[in-house]
């Protein structure tokens, strides 16, 4: 989230209403809000696990907010040191995303191009910006923040900017951090009916020209789908994952989070990739997903081992 107007650490301070100890440059200003996924230059971002300490610390951040008082500040950072970190950085964002009900079902601060269709009941919500020659279905939502492109068509049903599924576990019950992402649909690109495509939780959810979507696909927050991409019927993208152009993930696959999938790669139906896929062009099955020559190969020798263990019995039995 780009914010309109720089903070310094001192309006960060109070913004956040805890007590924080800095560490590092005071002079910082912050231009952004974001999380691990998405951060850039001049952010706030936040960790409370030693699990991604060196990642965040490596990472573009300015401003971290930390839960560790013996960390190290690195140069040109500045460190708020706070007991929790993940309530103090949505103390700042909840500053300035708030829910705004709607009284019509299209906003109007809504930007809609040149020959696109809007059928009846449709929602589109604010500072939503849709392309030329684009057909959007009956019961399409469409949440804030949005672009799509021209030539895009929308079946009904689908979503398209939802709220990220991201929360973390706490003691009395799941806390969650409050979106504050957008969503980009490119141009020619076509989303069958029932899918949700989810706003990022603090960066973009970025569909890319040329994609497909067959009904009942799930893409989670943060994701980068390239283009010309194919999604088959009820496949599910897990947040913070980017997978390349001419890609096809056919029927009910799975695709972990926080992955990379190279460029022209195929999973076949039922499959599931838990790993990167860096080799372009390769054909995956199964669960986890593997070559899928090979994965046909062990298969074959699955079903060969009753045949197997029965001639093992007969060979004990005569020895």
């Amino acid at each position: 989230m780009i914010l309109h107007q720089s903070l310094s650490i001192d309006e960060l301070i109070q913004l956040i209403g805890h007590p924080v100890t800095v560490k590092g440059d005071t002079s910082v200003r912050v231009t952004g809000v974001n999380e691990l996924h998405s951060v850039r230059k001049g952010d706030l971002s936040f960790v409370d696990s030693e699990r991604y300490y060196v990642r965040m610390l490596a990472s573009e951040a300015s401003v971290i907010l930390i839960n560790s008082a013996e960390t190290e500040c690195p140069e040109g950072k500045t460190l708020l040191v706070t007991d929790d970190p993940l309530r103090d950085y949505l103390a700042v964002v909840n500053h300035f995303v708030h829910f705004t009900p709607q009284e019509s079902p299209i906003h109007p601060s809504a930007v809609i191009g040149e020959g696109t269709v809007i059928q009846p009941l449709v929602f589109i919500g604010e500072n939503v910006r849709i392309g030329k020659n684009c057909v959007i279905h009956s019961n399409v939502s469409i949440y804030a923040d949005t672009v799509i492109g021209d030539n895009v068509t929308i079946h009904s049903n689908s979503t398209i900017g939802a709220d990220a599924c991201y929360y973390q576990k706490r003691p009395d019950g799941w806390l969650k951090l409050t979106s504050c992402g957008d969503t980009y649909i490119g141009n020619d690109v076509e989303i069958g009916c029932n899918c949700c495509v989810d706003r990022g939780v603090s960066g973009t959810t970025y569909i890319g020209d040329g994609t497909i979507f067959d009904n009942l696909v799930q893409v989670g927050h943060d994701t980068h789908i390239g283009k010309r991409v194919l999604l088959g019927a009820q496949c599910g993208i897990a947040g913070c994952t980017y997978i390349d152009d001419d890609c096809k993930i056919w029927a009910k696959a799975a695709v972990n989070k926080d992955l990379y999938v190279a460029k022209g790669t195929v999973l076949l139906a039922l499959s599931a990739i838990d790993k990167d896929v860096k080799e372009e062009g390769r054909t995956l099955f199964g669960m986890p997903a593997t070559d899928a020559n090979a994965k046909w190969r062990e298969m074959v020798m699955l079903r060969k081992l009753p045949e197997l263990f029965k001639a093992v019995e007969e060979l004990k039995a005569r020895l």
